[in-house]
């Protein structure tokens, strides 16, 4: 297997303004969709930022006092209040703590809803498009492997929050510091009182502080620069780590032994996240050197803040407890703006990975909604025309339909056959108005379909596409696509779609859960099963219009000859659209629509179809029945 090889880095900087910008509005996102999530995280924040100095305060009274009058009384009030204050600020804590922790549960998921919302509002069009999941993938991967995108506006606004409200609290303990000064007659140290030297010290101070953070944030910018190396080193352990759990995977992992491919990529060291890869290079290299300089700079601010308090202390300027406050405080102050510039830093280099979220969520719609209602009731017969419709996949410069002229009307049976490509799926996609056509149109009821409201002619039909999917609720929520759904119209389409045997053995009925992911006592089903809940599915929907796309590929042969014979009493009054490969399914539709290379070369019934020895039925039917024939 080849090795990964390392990408080329890319510089992923932008402007502060730029980064300010993107950064803001990725927090108005947030918040308008959790408004409370913020509000309790920012509540929470503040007080943790400004409580520790009412104890760092209180203890320098407490010290100062036991250094000097000691006086009993004094005491005791002071120990009170400390002790009082403490309680106070712990219930208050415990109070806004289980505030934040309820409206923050699964907030990696409440972050991930608002992607999952984009793609329920999409067109189904862009959803279709492999660049629109080639961008979310990317999103994803940002996120899920580095920590990039939107859940870090939450940590990074957290961080600079906090470093905000730090700081605030600090000066207010602090600026005593520069203004108490050291009483004359004590020598040498009354330099100390010098404005020169107090601004030396600040701007040491200041200097320091900010190094530190910058150091931090070019070793972080390493690793947000090698994000596609990371994204491609967690895409292939996430396969090739976890392919031996996969259970569909197993027969053929055992049978060709692929195992072994596996174990050549988990062992190799030279891999992304291996002990000779890129991260552990750079760890060694550029990033641990960063790493290293910014915690022997933060080690020279704290020598240079003991040096100037102590020496200030030494010369009578204030005593002991204002020592451990000054230390503390200031201490504070400079942990805020360290923690304040890194932050900085760090939603800078957030920003280039917040872009590809925004180019996302900004992904315009284009169908038109229309306004138009649809009148419903049975006593009215619809008719869909197609009239001259061509239709062109996005990027593509070929016809997946060529101009398509027909007509479907009410309790109509339409069989759709055709060769693989040929344009069935494509002409579905378009009766449904999941697409709209690049050429031509299509009337429902001689009214262009782009004009009705699109829920509503959605709404319409009743569709088992060949890919349907079902999922791990309940039976009854799966057939009625609902929490609450009526039992005996559940219970009825099972049986009609020929899944009342398999019913009547479960002990929960309508109630049993498909699959394990929610419930223990939940059941597997064969591809055959699941495709008779899906046409119940339809069923329970009761739209005038049922389509089957492929609707008995997994059953066997006795349950799809039930499914023809009581295909009438399945489908009722109502108009079916019936997709096959197998012509021999289709012979009990009035109607067969041929299809080649996109267009509609041939409409029938079976029998005249067949009858045509120059037509494309002609071809695939004796083509399949060969086989039986002989």
């Amino acid at each position: 297997m080849k090795k990964v090889r390392d990408k080329k880095e890319i510089s992923l900087r932008v402007s502060h303004k730029e980064a300010y910008i993107i950064n803001k509005k990725a927090f108005k996102l947030i918040y308008s969709h959790y408004p409370q999530m913020i509000i309790s995280w920012i509540a929470c924040v503040i007080w943790n930022a400004l409580t520790p100095y009412a104890s760092i305060y209180l203890s320098a009274l407490i010290i100062e006092e036991i250094s000097t009058d000691r006086n009993p009384e004094k005491l005791k009030s002071l120990v009170i209040i400390t002790l009082t204050v403490t309680a106070a600020i712990s219930l208050i804590n415990a109070f806004l703590s289980k505030w934040k922790d309820t409206q923050c549960a699964g907030m990696f998921y409440k972050v991930n809803r608002i992607l999952a919302n984009k793609l329920l509002d999409m067109d189904y069009v862009t959803i279709d498009d492999i660049k629109t999941h080639e961008r979310l993938s990317t999103i994803k991967q940002n996120q899920n492997g580095g920590g990039w995108g939107l859940i870090r506006v939450i940590w990074n606004y957290d961080s600079i929050i906090s470093a905000i409200f730090t700081f605030i609290g600090g000066i207010a303990l602090t600026v005593s510091l520069f203004v108490k000064a050291v009483p004359q007659g004590s020598g040498r140290l009354t330099a100390l009182n010098n404005p020169v030297f107090i601004f030396a010290v600040i701007g040491i101070m200041l200097l320091v502080t900010c190094i530190s953070p910058a150091l931090s944030n070019k070793a972080g910018s390493y690793y947000a620069n090698r994000a596609e190396n990371h994204n491609l080193g967690n895409r292939l352990f996430g396969f090739f780590g976890w392919l031996g759990h996969s259970r569909e995977y197993a027969s053929d992992v055992r049978i060709y032994r692929q195992d072994l491919i596996c174990d050549k990529y988990n062992s190799d060291k030279t891999n992304t996240f291996g002990s000779k890869g890129i991260f552990a290079r750079m760890a060694k290299g550029p990033v641990g050197l960063y790493n290293a300089a910014a915690a022997v700079v933060s080690v020279i601010f704290t020598g240079v803040v003991y040096i100037f308090v102590c020496l200030k202390a030494y010369g009578g300027a204030f005593g002991v407890g204002l020592v451990t406050q000054y230390i503390s405080s200031i201490t504070k102050v400079s942990a805020s703006v360290s923690q304040l510039i890194e932050t900085v830093g760090d939603m800078r280099n957030n920003a280039s990975f917040l872009k590809p979220v925004f180019d996302f969520l900004e992904i315009p719609n284009t169908m038109r909604q229309g306004d138009k209602a649809i009148e419903k009731n049975d006593c009215i017969d619809y008719e869909i025309e197609f009239r001259n419709v061509s239709f062109k996949y996005p990027g593509s410069d070929e016809y997946a339909l060529k101009n398509v002229s027909m007509r479907l009307k009410a309790g109509e049976r339409l069989a759709v056959v055709g060769e693989n490509g040929s344009g069935k799926t494509t002409f579905i996609k378009l009766l449904c108005r999941l697409y709209e056509p690049t050429e031509g149109m299509i009337l429902l009821n001689g009214i262009n379909i782009a004009d009705y409201n699109y829920l509503e002619y959605l709404s319409m039909f009743s569709v088992v596409f060949q890919d349907f999917r079902l999922f791990a609720f309940t039976l009854g929520q799966n057939v009625g696509t609902r929490v609450e759904y009526d039992k005996e119209i559940v219970e009825s389409c099972l049986c009609k779609a020929g899944f009342g045997e398999r019913l009547n053995k479960m002990e929960e009925g309508t109630e049993t859960y498909i699959y394990k992911e929610f419930s223990k006592k939940g059941v597997d089903i064969s591809g055959g099963e699941a495709q008779k809940i899906a046409l119940a599915r339809t069923l329970y929907r009761a739209s005038p219009f049922i389509i089957l796309d492929e609707p008995t590929a997994a059953l066997d042969p006795v349950a799809e000859s039930q499914v023809y014979s009581n295909f009438n009493d399945i489908v009722g009054d109502k108009s079916a659209i019936y997709i096959s490969h197998r012509l021999s399914s289709c012979r009990f539709c009035n109607d067969i629509a041929v299809f080649h290379k996109g267009e509609l070369v041939q409409r029938g019934s079976h029998e005249s179809l067949k009858e045509d020895a120059g037509g494309k039925y002609y071809e695939l039917w004796n083509a399949q029945a060969q086989y039986y024939n002989s």
